[in-house]
């Protein structure tokens, strides 16, 4: 990439009518340094790079030659797995995950589970049952929950529709469920 900055150069320089005196004058650069660069006798660098843009009215990125930036919509495909619809809109392996979700309108029975990580959710659309230990809430539109996915937890859609929501959650979280007794459940056992 750095054999093809001074050709670059010296086009972008004939393009604007300059001359390499009138560049030396504009940038403070000697038009013996200017030439070296152009022809590639000298190694470009930041210092001499950026008054160089400047005085060309042009970005760094087009005077090296960058890549251009890629397009920077997320185009994930769909996951689907016991239902429920999963949309990843992050890239990146590992770190923190998002994921938009659509539950579909169930009847099933709560099921709690743990998993390591520590988890956020933001009902979009419909309304969502979370089963968080003893807690057992309905969240709404615009609500959100946050919690650490150690405690037995289980979410499904509440009532007749469709739950969509966002779901944040840690670099742990990705780890396969370990099924947990409800608490209920556990006392009865005790």
């Amino acid at each position: 990439m750095l054999t093809a900055v001074g050709p670059r150069l010296r086009k972008i320089r004939k393009e604007r009518g300059a001359t390499l005196a009138g560049l030396s004058a504009a940038t403070g650069i000697s038009v013996s340094t200017l030439s070296r660069l152009e022809s590639g006798g000298r190694r470009p660098s930041l210092e001499l790079l950026l008054p160089i843009a400047r005085a060309h009215q042009v970005p760094l990125d087009e005077l090296v030659g960058a890549p251009p930036v890629g397009d920077p919509r997320v185009r994930a495909k769909p996951i689907v797995r016991h239902g429920r619809t999963m949309v990843p809109l992050t890239r990146q392996p590992g770190g923190l995950q998002a994921y938009k979700v659509v539950e579909p309108a169930r009847t099933a029975e709560p099921d709690p589970r743990t998993h390591e990580g520590y988890e956020w959710l933001y009902v979009l659309s419909g309304r969502l049952r979370l089963v968080l230990a003893e807690h057992d809430v309905v969240l709404g539109p615009g609500e959100a929950a946050e919690f650490d996915t150690r405690v037995p937890h289980w979410f499904g859609a509440a009532g007749d529709g469709p739950a969509e929501y966002l779901s944040l959650f840690g670099p742990q979280g990705e780890r396969m469920h370990v099924r947990a007794r409800p608490a209920a459940k556990r006392k009865q056992e005790e």
